[in-house]
C-alpha cells in the first residue's frame, strides 16, 4: 500500500514538473489584475459545491456545466478567458478544466501581489453537473455559515482566511486589485454601520457577519495585524479548497 501511495505521488510530481510551466505561461497571456476577482471566483464556485458528508461536488470542472445558475451569473466571461488557453493548453498537453481553473485562480492571486501558490495537477473532470444548492448563501448568518463550512471540512479559521479573497474585486476592500490583507482591516472599522454613502454597501452580508463571532474576530484581528500570516494560511487553505472532492488520474 505505502509503494503504491509512493509511485502515485511520484508520477503527480512527475506531472507537475512537465505540464505546470506550460499551464502558467499559457495563462500568463491571458491574465490580467482586472480579471483577478472573476477567476479567483470561479474557483470558489466551482469547489464549493463540495460536501463532505455526501462525497459530493468539489474541484471537478463542473462549473462549466452550472453557468445558467442564478449563483454563478457573470462566470461566463471568466470560462471564456479559460477556454482559449485551454484549447491551445490541449495541443500540447491535454489539462482538465478542474486544474486549470485551480491554477487560473493562484495565479490570479499572484499577479495581484498575493502569496505563490503552487497546485498539484491531475485532477479530473466531472461529465455532469454538481447538486444545486450547494454553494454558501449570501445572506447567511454567521453560525449557519460556519456550519456550511464545516461541512466542507474547514474549519472557522480557514474559513475566516479564504474569506480574505474578497479583497479582490468591487466589493469595496481596498484596492480592487490588489490582494493584500486590507479585506481585515476593513472589517474591524465596520464602515457598513456608517449612513454615509457607499460605506454602507461595502461587503456581502456574510463578510459583516464574521466581525459579529468572537471565535471569527479573533483571526481576523490576527490577519489585519500579520499580512504574512494571512499569506500563509491562505495558501494553505486555497491548496485544501482546489483539493476538496477532486477524483485523481492514475499514474
Amino acid at each position: 500500500m505505502l509503494l503504491l501511495k509512493l509511485k502515485f505521488f511520484i508520477g503527480i510530481l512527475r506531472l507537475v514538473n512537465s505540464a505546470y510551466p506550460i499551464i502558467q505561461e499559457g495563462m500568463r497571456k491571458v491574465l490580467s489584475k482586472g480579471k483577478a476577482a472573476g477567476l479567483l471566483r470561479l474557483v470558489f464556485h466551482d469547489a464549493g459545491t463540495f460536501d463532505m458528508n455526501e462525497k459530493s461536488g468539489g474541484m471537478n470542472g463542473s462549473i462549466v456545466y452550472e453557468l445558467d445558475r442564478p449563483e454563478n451569473t457573470g462566470l461566463r466571461k471568466s470560462v471564456k478567458i479559460l477556454e482559449k488557453v485551454k484549447s491551445e493548453l490541449d495541443v500540447i498537453q491535454p489539462v482538465s478544466w478542474a486544474d486549470i481553473i485551480a491554477v487560473a485562480g493562484a495565479e490570479a492571486v499572484s499577479i495581484c501581489g498575493g502569496p505563490a501558490v503552487l497546485i498539484q495537477l491531475g485532477r479530473l473532470d466531472s461529465m455532469v453537473s454538481d447538486p444545486d444548492g450547494k454553494l454558501p448563501e449570501e445572506s447567511l448568518d454567521v453560525s449557519s455559515l460556519k456550519q456550511c463550512f464545516l461541512k466542507k471540512g474547514f474549519s472557522t479559521q480557514e474559513l475566516v482566511a479564504l474569506s480574505g479573497a474578497h479583497t479582490l474585486g468591487s466589493k469595496g476592500f481596498g484596492s480592487p486589485t490588489t490582494f493584500d490583507n486590507s479585506y481585515y482591516k476593513i472589517l474591524l472599522e465596520k464602515p457598513w454601520t456608517s449612513s454615509a454613502g457607499a460605506s454602507s454597501m461595502i461587503g456581502l452580508p456574510t463578510d459583516r457577519s464574521l466581525s459579529e463571532d468572537d471565535e471569527c474576530l479573533r483571526w481576523i484581528r490576527i490577519y489585519a495585524d500579520d499580512q504574512n500570516k494571512f499569506f500563509e494560511d491562505f495558501r494553505n487553505v486555497y491548496i485544501k479548497l482546489v483539493n476538496s472532492g477532486a477524483v485523481w488520474q492514475k499514474v
